[in-house]
């Protein structure tokens, strides 16, 4: 099984939220995990607001990113293409999504139709999760 994971299933990875087992268990069962290089950024950004919030004390901060950074290396991580873009344009209007929403989407379409191949969409925001329904998108 090839799974997509949006920024939101990726740091449930690594920070302990409501659904975080979920993903853990949905990566443990996939051959390939994949993911746009813009959710390094996201990721990143993520981690620090709730470092920010004192969700977590620097020591743990530090083994986050250390872990995240190895972890970086293990997924099947898709670039950002100028035919990714127009196509994330397309779905950002279509299905009234945010921009890196439209990118993720896109990014997903897109390794389905390189490998032929099912892909297990996993995000947790409701107008995305409705989009990849639409573009019919197993949901993880």
């Amino acid at each position: 099984m090839i799974v997509y994971l949006d920024t939101s299933s990726l740091v449930k990875l690594y920070v302990e939220e409501d659904e975080s087992s979920r993903v853990d268990a949905l990566v443990r069962s996939s051959k390939v995990t994949a993911t746009s290089l813009i959710a390094y950024a996201e990721a990143r950004a993520a981690f620090a607001r709730r470092f920010r919030e004192k969700a977590f004390t620097t020591a743990e901060y530090n083994s986050l990113k250390v872990f995240f950074e190895k972890d970086w290396g293990r997924y099947f991580v898709l670039h950002v293409t100028a035919d990714m873009i127009r196509l994330a344009g397309d779905l950002a209007e279509k299905h009234a999504l945010r921009g890196f929403d439209s990118i993720h989407l896109a990014s997903a379409l897109l390794l389905r139709q390189e490998l032929s191949s099912s892909v297990v969409f996993s995000c947790f925001d409701g107008s995305l999760q409705k989009a990849a329904e639409c573009e019919d998108l197993k949901q993880g």
